[in-house]
Formats: structure tokens, sequence, C-alpha cells
């Protein structure tokens, strides 16, 4: 556990990529199985343990030291983890820690109603970095400037093998990676996937800006709508199934309605969207399928599953991804001409008339309304498919923010390199004479107005409540976000979806500020 915990600590204070590179290309080399391949599953996230609660944290700390004394301490540094270690005793038990695999395995096997004594245990043995680490492995909430892909391109270095054969090989190992690691030394062959389902990293596009527009060829691109739904990648074999997020995530359990359309040997890509007898429906009938443990049958009645196929990347056996994207199309068409289902459907070409403009069309699209379509996407016809966000590609041209102004009404504290700073917001719009919130937002601003709006936020703070400030309103934000939808879950009524600060209106009164039937009238008008 030691090692590990040097390394987080290591990952965190260097910002140089390469130089982490050079980390957890060392650790690898020096460490041993399984601890390597278990600490990689902690680094990439593979790894979840869900009795590990944050507030069965702060139980155990608010045993050492007073509750109001851990609320200050939380207040200002700001994250939990850092909190804890900073807080706790040193020296309550003189023992070393145990090894990070034992951990694991006690993490994953201990009874729920022993999970707290051995989680206090651990941390009267730690050491500072160590309770650090300890809590970053439990809550899997690290925050140290790597993401799992970048892990990927470690291993590949560390390997020198292609980043394509990792991607490739990725979500059918799992830990401790001992197969994976014998062959990246040379040890061995690379892992069997033949036989397993495994996920194949999507392919991104890029908002399609001025610039791009001015320079495109028209003519070299397949035009289609961009629906508004949940990117899935749906995987058959002859004797397995599933369904994954585009993060790798297997959703299967939660849309069996689906699920049970696949037969053959195929792997699609394409987007999960509700579609019931009227057609296709909005993104908020799709959230009443998201986050439940629980599918019933007359919620799959109510708001049925369906699929848009957006591309083919293997048939039977074949990877075709190396294929340009109109013979892929082809085959996508062949596919479905022999698995026809009423719950799939062909994301549909478009076709420009002459003398019509991409522009002129996406504004034909957008006057549509239709619930389900946010924009266009434009894809080369010779483009492979690419892991990853690859520039000249893929573009997508979504519908213009809508906008609101609103008053900031609370601000908490950053995770990570902003856990000094106050970057998440909490605004409200006005209702007879009331504010009421309406949504968070922690991006969209410069770090020079973060700076700015710290400052502010600490000379108007009227109440605080943990790492939360109350401020006076004030504070003029102009919202931009995607849509707005009916809520029962949230006080005002309303949820927005992707809200982000567009602008702070340092210059306009809050009398200016817009009031929630403007939100409703989006709705309305919808």
């Amino acid at each position: 556990m030691k090692q590990f915990a040097e390394l987080l600590d290591k990952l965190y204070f260097t910002y140089s990529l390469l130089d982490k590179v050079a980390l957890l290309e060392d650790f690898f080399r020096q460490t041993s199985d399984p601890e390597r391949g278990y600490a990689l599953a902690v680094l990439a996230n593979t790894l979840s343990f869900p009795t590990f609660k944050r507030p069965m944290i702060k139980e155990l700390m608010q045993e050492q030291v007073p509750a109001y004394l851990f609320e200050l301490s939380y207040d200002y540094v700001g994250d939990l983890s850092d909190t804890v270690a900073l807080l706790w005793p040193d020296g309550a038990l003189e023992e070393p820690l145990p090894g990070l695999v034992e951990i694991i395995d006690q993490f994953n096997t201990i009874p729920d109603t022993q999970y707290k004594d051995y989680l206090r245990e651990l941390l009267n043995k730690a050491s500072r970095n160590e309770r650090w680490a300890l809590l970053k492995l439990g809550t899997g909430n690290l925050r140290i400037g790597v993401s799992a892909r970048f892990i990927k391109r470690a291993l590949a270095s560390y390997g020198q093998q292609p980043l394509q054969e990792i991607e490739k090989i990725w979500h059918a190992t799992e830990p401790p990676y001992e197969e994976l690691f014998a062959w990246l030394e040379g040890r061995g062959l690379a892992p069997d996937i033949t036989s397993k389902l495994f996920f194949h990293p999507v392919m991104l596009s890029h908002p399609l800006n001025d610039d791009d527009l001015t320079k495109l060829d028209p003519s070299e691109f397949a035009v289609e709508k961009k629906f508004d739904g949940i990117r899935i990648q749906a995987i058959c074999t002859k004797d397995k199934k599933g369904l994954f997020t585009r993060t790798g995530e297997d959703i299967s359990h939660a849309f069996p309605d689906l699920l049970t359309t696949f037969t053959g040997n195929v792997v699609l890509d394409g987007e999960l969207v509700i579609q019931n007898a009227e057609g296709l429906c909005s993104f908020n009938e799709l959230q009443q399928r998201l986050n439940r443990k629980k599918i019933s049958a007359k919620l799959m009645e109510q708001y049925p599953a369906a699929m848009i196929l957006y591309d083919i990347l293997s048939w039977n056996g074949e990877d075709l991804r190396h294929l340009p994207f109109y013979e892929r199309r082809k085959k996508l068409e062949d596919w479905f001409a022999v698995n026809p289902a009423a719950n799939l459907l062909i994301s549909p070409l478009i076709t420009l008339k002459p003398g019509q403009s991409l522009t002129t069309l996406k504004e034909k699209v957008l006057a549509e309304q239709h619930p389900a379509v946010e924009g266009l996407m434009l894809k080369h016809h010779q483009s492979p498919y690419l892991a990853g966000r690859p520039r000249g590609h893929w573009f997508k041209w979504k519908r213009d923010p809508k906008l609101v102004d609103a008053i900031l009404m609370y601000a908490q504290r950053g995770h990570g390199k902003r856990s000094s700073y106050y970057s998440d917001y909490t605004f409200g719009l006005w209702q007879d004479g009331a504010l009421l919130p309406i949504g968070k937002a922690y991006s969209g601003f410069t770090d020079e107005e973060l700076y700015r709006l710290d400052q502010w936020i600490r000379q108007h703070t009227i109440q605080r409540f943990g790492p939360v400030r109350e401020v006076e309103k004030a504070l003029i934000f102009e919202v931009a976000f995607d849509a707005v939808n009916y809520s029962t879950r949230h006080k005002s009524g309303v949820a927005l979806r992707f809200p982000r600060i567009n602008r702070i209106r340092w210059d306009k009164p809050i009398t200016e500020a817009d009031s929630l039937q403007n939100l409703v009238d989006m709705i309305q008008h919808n």
C-alpha cells in the first residue's frame, strides 16, 4: 500500500504528461503481480466498492474530532479525502497497513456490518499519505490528472504496443491484468478475446466551427440528423449479448426490451432513444428509464427503448473499423435488411438539394422542432472508425443553446485543482417575488473569471452550510443550456440539460433576471 500511495502522490503533483507516463512505467516495472494489476484497476476506475460511502467516512471522522471542527476544516480544504487525511490523528496504531491486494480483497468480501470498523482500523494504521490514497481508492474519486485513456497510452508505451491494440483488448480483460502484463512484457501472447463480449472504443465528433464550415467540401461528407439520446454500442455473439454506453459501462440489465432484438455476431454503434406509437420521443422520456435498479414491465410499456443505428463495427467476426464510412454504411444496410426489427432504425442520410447550403439545411431540420433531433452530423465518406476524437473526420453541428439570466444563490468549493476556489454554482429564477433554484453549473468561465468570482463570493457570503456558501442575491449569470423539461424531482418543477455559464453579467441589476415562467414558456413552445 505504501508504494501505491507514493505513486498517487507523485502523479498528483506531476503536471507533465510525459513525466506521468514515466512514473507509471517505473511502477509497472518495479511492482509485481497482482499488486500492479490492482493498482492499474484503481487508476483506470474499473473497481468499485458500493459499501464505501462518503457518509461513513464523515461519521468516522466525527468520532475523532468535534463535528464543528470537521465541518470548518472541510469547508476550508474543500476535498473530503484531503480533509480526513490531514485531520485524522497520527499514530493510533503503530502497525503497517496491509498490502493493496489484501485491502481490495477485504473491501470486496467483508460484511457490510464490519466495513466501518475495518476502515477505522486502516485509518489508524495509515500515514497521512496512505490515508489519502486509501480514501481515494475507496471512493473511486482520484482526480489526479490521469484518465482511463491516458492509462491505456501509458500501457502502450510500457509494452511498446500500438494504442489501438490496447484499446481493442482492454474491455475484454479484467483485474489483476496478469495476462495483459505478460503480453506487454513479451512473456505471453495477447489476451484471447475471441470468446468474450468486449466493448470497442467509440469514435467521437468535433463541434463544427465557422472555420471548419468554410473549409470543408459538403460533397465529401455524409449528412445525418443528430439525435438526442445516449450513444450506445450493441454487441452480440453466438453466446452473449450486451449494451454499453460510450464509456464502456454495461447497461444491458436496464434495457432488456432492446437487448433481445439482436441476433448473430455483430457490433453496432448507435443512439439509445425512446420510441412509442407516435414516433421518437425527447430525451426527457429517455430519462425515465435511466439509473433504475429494477425495470418493470409497465415502465418498458410506457417508455419502450429503441436504437437508431449509425455504424457497424464488426460482422460475423470480421472487424470493419478500418473500412471507409461509405463502405461500412453499405454493410450496415445489408445487415439491417436481414435483421429488421420494430425497435431498430437506421439513421437516414440527408441529401443536399442543388444550391442548398449546409447552413440552410440545418435551419430547415431544426425548424421542424422534432423533440429527438438537436442538429446535424457530418461524416467524411473516407473516414475509418477511429477511437477517440480525431480531427477532420466527423463533425457535430448542434442548435444554438438556449439562454436565461439567472441569479447566483449558492457556491461550493470545487475538487482537485479547484478545491481552494468556489467554482460550483447554484442559480435561480424569480417566481412570485421569491427565488427558486433551477440548476447548477461549474463550467463556462475562464481561470481569471473564476478568481474574480471566488473573491466576490467570499465578500458577499451571508450564510454557510459546510462547504457551501449562500451569497447575497446580487449577481446574474447568463446560463446556457441545451434543453429544459418539466421535472417532479426539483422544487422549481423544471430541469435544465447541460447548463453552463455563458457570461457573468457584472453590469446587470437582479431586477432584470428572468422569471421561472420564461422556462415554462420554452417548454410549451418546444
